[in-house]
């Protein structure tokens, strides 16, 4: 009985600031090459990344997985679309999200699960500024009522 983790390899941090996350939704990535490897070594980057829908197919653009270094010529372009695996079903619910005025579909983790690359997505809202500072105000007194109940 082989324990299962969800050790995130990757995090967007900025996306609570910056979005409300309303939904979310577990996809596989079709990988090229040594990207699993460069993966696993902890060599990606999702914080400008953003899912785009195209043609009953949704792609995440902006995500960096960085060369392997030992690839040579198996590397490929690290800042390329990736195809994500998800249902059609879940696809055709995430096509409406982005008609909506200021919502976004954006991935918010990457991790391992049962040997299988897999990104965590999420329908957003996007804040607006005051929405950013109520949430920074509320921050920090909940900062500050720890930092008091410590005492």
């Amino acid at each position: 009985m082989s324990k299962e983790k969800n050790d995130a390899i990757a995090n967007n941090k900025k996306a609570s600031h910056l979005y409300f996350i309303e939904d979310t939704y577990e996809a596989g990535i079709e990988l090229v090459g040594t990207e699993v490897k460069s993966i696993r070594a902890g060599h990606v980057n999702i914080k400008d990344a953003y899912c785009d829908i195209n043609k009953g197919e949704i792609f995440v653009s902006g995500m960096h997985i960085s060369p392997y270094e030992q690839g040579n010529i198996y590397n490929v372009d690290p800042m390329r679309k990736r195809k994500l695996l998800m249902h059609k079903a879940e696809i055709l619910r995430l096509e409406k999200v982005k008609t909506q005025e200021g919502y976004t579909i954006i991935p918010l983790k990457v991790y391992l699960k049962r040997g299988r690359v897999k990104i965590l997505i999420a329908k957003a809202k996007g804040k607006k500024l005051w929405d950013k500072r109520e949430t920074m105000k509320k921050r920090e007194v909940d900062k500050r009522l720890r930092q008091a109940t410590m005492y």
